[in-house]
């Protein structure tokens, strides 16, 4: 495994992001657990959560599960980077979301209980506020890192502008600021090379692109389908709109001699801003599928025929200007 810096920090982290989304939902505590292993034993050792993974309100049903993971011992949380978030409703009162830094700080605490950890590694913003003043936000993070709760900020789904306005506080306070942005990036919503990739490579954060397959779109999908597997409503609805693209990538892909899901996170793989995407797997034969993607290297003619098939965005301001 090769290890790449998280940004424009000296932390090494692995070139694929474990996310642990489905962990509870749709994967087995026990399964879970296997799934961890096997990413440790892989040379993953950068593990993405969030306080309402699980999806019952303010019971952190995939820390909780992590945090099991974490006591059974053998340095597990000693060899693991991990990343969680705040922002998301945690309970019915006023203040149990949002970033104020009343709602930081218990965000913290209460994830750390379920986590079973003294200290998170990587700590994002899952939504920007746009209620909260940047001061009260860095305030409450600075007083995290002081206390070596929190080593790093992160931030996702931040708009460009929001990078710049986040850094620039920080700036002014003599605080590191964010070091990555987690977004939504693939071959088929390339919206971020818009602004968020040009601010990200600006300001050093390390890119964590989430939905790498864009939801199954780039897994496959036809050739499942033809197999007698069923589409659900949503993907069915994409697939409608650009099939001929998904046609033409999947024809593309098979010229390779390749897997489709490997090749869209080998291109996420050879895009400069990106760290690690983030890898959901359910089952344990896609987490170990997903490897193959370190070993597909992408020429200039790949890369390009990837681009003709799903074509990117300019990178502002020339994509608004002539």
């Amino acid at each position: 495994m090769d290890y790449v810096n998280l940004g424009r920090t000296g932390l090494k982290v692995s070139p694929l992001c474990l996310g642990t989304m489905n962990f509870g939902p749709h994967t087995t505590e026990p399964d879970s657990f296997a799934i961890m292993d096997k990413a440790l034993d892989l040379g993953i050792n950068f593990f993405d959560t969030a306080d309402v993974y699980g999806w019952k309100k303010g019971e952190g049903v995939t820390e909780k599960i992590i945090g099991r993971w974490f006591a059974q011992g053998g340095s597990r949380r000693e060899q693991v980077v991990l990343a969680t978030k705040v922002n998301g409703e945690m309970g019915d009162g006023p203040n149990d979301r949002r970033l104020s830094a009343r709602h930081i700080r218990q965000g913290c605490e209460a994830s750390l209980k379920r986590l079973q950890t003294d200290y998170i590694d990587l700590y994002q913003m899952h939504h920007i506020d746009r209620e909260t003043p940047w001061e009260e936000i860095w305030q409450a993070m600075e007083q995290l890192v002081r206390e070596g709760k929190v080593l790093y900020v992160g931030s996702s789904n931040f708009a460009g502008w929001h990078i710049a306005q986040a850094n620039e506080a920080a700036r002014r306070r003599n605080f590191m600021g964010l070091v990555s942005e987690q977004c939504l990036y693939n071959l088929a919503d390339r919206m971020v090379e818009m602004e968020v990739l040009p601010a990200s490579v600006k300001y050093g954060l390390g890119v964590i692109p989430w939905s790498p397959l864009a939801g199954g779109l780039l897994g496959g999908v036809l050739r499942k389908i033809e197999a007698g597997r069923r589409a659900s409503d949503n993907l069915q609805k994409r697939i409608d709109r650009v099939r001929p693209q998904v046609e033409a990538y999947e024809a593309f892909c098979k010229e390779m001699g390749e897997d489709p899901a490997s090749v869209a996170l080998a291109w996420l793989l050879h895009q400069p801003a990106v760290t690690a995407p983030i890898i959901g797997p359910r089952t344990m034969d896609q987490l170990t599928g997903a490897m193959r993607a370190l070993e597909i290297t992408l020429d200039a003619d790949a890369l390009k025929k990837l681009d003709d098939i799903w074509p990117g965005y300019k990178t502002a301001p020339e994509h608004f200007a002539w």
